[in-house]
């Protein structure tokens, strides 16, 4: 027979080995996975850069690195996605304490699809250097575009508010189709939401050419995958559009009478 004492210690014991299996599951439901990559993306490990493929992960707090030619989609639990475009430099989750903070960006382009949960409202934020971007299911890019931290917002689908993170004041909502900068020595009272679109179609045309150029080329150290929205391979050439979708090509002509 075990003793009282010596059943709780073997309780204990159980218990501790269950929780040691499982925090690497835990740690890895935090992770955000590689679902596109294509060009140079590294992720920062013990200060040196690690180059990502398609299905690795990224590990809460890590920075991920974009070269000239990086760009990858990367896919979070709750199906919410990231995008991160060429000379970029972000760091996932940098706060684990709270999971509504999902990026830091530092430098370039990110373009984030919340997901919502269940029709409910998905509560994410987004911080660069001089701003805060308060999502609840939403499409949207963020841009730091340069030495000054400049920030640039902009709405594609849902709303946002920005705030500034240096100087304290009430935040600024935006729509879709409303651009926003943020300046490090500027209050957001001073500034003027841009709703005229020509910030929104700039971005657009800039990503529409970084597609096509993906959809051609399968640059060097590539992973693979496919283009978001797509299901042709990074890599390949899509089929030209002759506007017959779904139709069989015509049969060859029939070989000339001997």
């Amino acid at each position: 027979m075990f003793s009282r004492s010596g059943g709780r210690t073997a309780f204990w014991l159980r218990l501790a080995v269950v929780c040691a299996c499982c925090a690497p599951i835990y740690a890895e439901s935090g992770a955000a996975k590689v679902i596109t990559l294509t060009g140079q993306v590294s992720v920062l490990r013990d200060n040196a850069p690690w180059i990502l493929n398609v299905g690795d992960s990224v590990l809460l707090r890590q920075t991920i690195i974009t070269g000239p030619d990086g760009f990858a989609v990367f896919q979070v639990s709750d199906g919410s996605t990231f995008e991160v475009f060429p000379n970029a430099r972000v760091i996932f989750r940098e706060n684990p304490g709270s999971w509504k903070d999902l990026l830091d960006v530092l430098l370039g382009r990110v373009k984030v699809h919340i997901e919502k949960l269940g029709g409910q409202p998905n509560y994410n934020r987004v911080r660069t250097p001089t701003a805060v971007i308060s999502v609840r299911g939403t499409i949207f890019d963020v841009v730091v575009e340069d030495e000054d931290d400049t920030t640039l917002v902009s709405v594609e689908e849902g709303q946002v508010v920005v705030e500034h993170l240096i100087k304290p004041g009430p935040g600024r909502v935006l729509n879709p189709g409303e651009s926003l900068r943020v300046y490090k020595n500027q209050a957001l009272a001073a500034q003027t939401v841009d709703k005229s679109s020509f910030v929104r179609s700039a971005l657009r045309a800039a990503e529409q050419a970084l597609y096509e150029v993906l959809y051609r080329t399968r640059l060097p150290g590539s992973g693979g995958g496919t283009i978001p929205g797509s299901t042709v391979p990074i890599g390949s050439t899509p089929p030209p559009d002759s506007g017959d979708h779904g139709k069989q090509p015509p049969p060859p002509p029939p070989p000339p009478p001997h």
